[in-house]
């Protein structure tokens, strides 16, 4: 089992933050623009595994070097079934220097980007704690 699958199964955000590179890059599904940074891409996480209900990955693909990883789930979000697709490349020090999430129906979709909307605050202050606290 993958270390990120272990981490958000085990509901454990620091460890989450851990696997993550300082430069990682966060392309979001409801983003125009990629998230740049630990910061970042710690508090977006950790807004998702308080918007989803009844999160569960389902599937793991992997190349045979070992670097890039599909996590394939399930959730629900704001009433509406999605199934995602999470897209990880590993650096060299193996931490995730770029996720890539993607998530389908349009319908939900929508909804996911509507519950992240009101999370948005709350992801600064902690973007502003984190770094504050360097």
């Amino acid at each position: 089992m993958h270390p990120v699958r272990e981490a958000v199964e085990a509901g454990d955000e620091a460890r989450m933050a851990a696997l993550l590179a300082d430069d990682v890059v966060f392309t979001s599904p409801v983003a125009f623009k990629p998230y740049r940074g630990k910061a970042d891409t710690a508090a977006i996480l950790r807004a998702v595994v308080r918007v989803f209900e009844d999160f569960r990955y389902v599937r793991e693909i992997a190349d045979a070097g070992g670097r890039d990883h599909a996590l394939v789930f399930e959730a629900t979000a704001d009433g509406k079934q999605l199934t995602g697709c999470d897209l990880l490349h590993l650096d060299e020090q193996g931490r995730i220097d770029d996720l890539m999430v993607m998530v389908r129906p349009l319908s939900a979709a929508t909804a996911l980007a509507a519950r992240m909307g009101e999370q948005f605050e709350r992801i600064n202050a902690e973007v502003a704690a984190e770094l504050g606290a360097r």
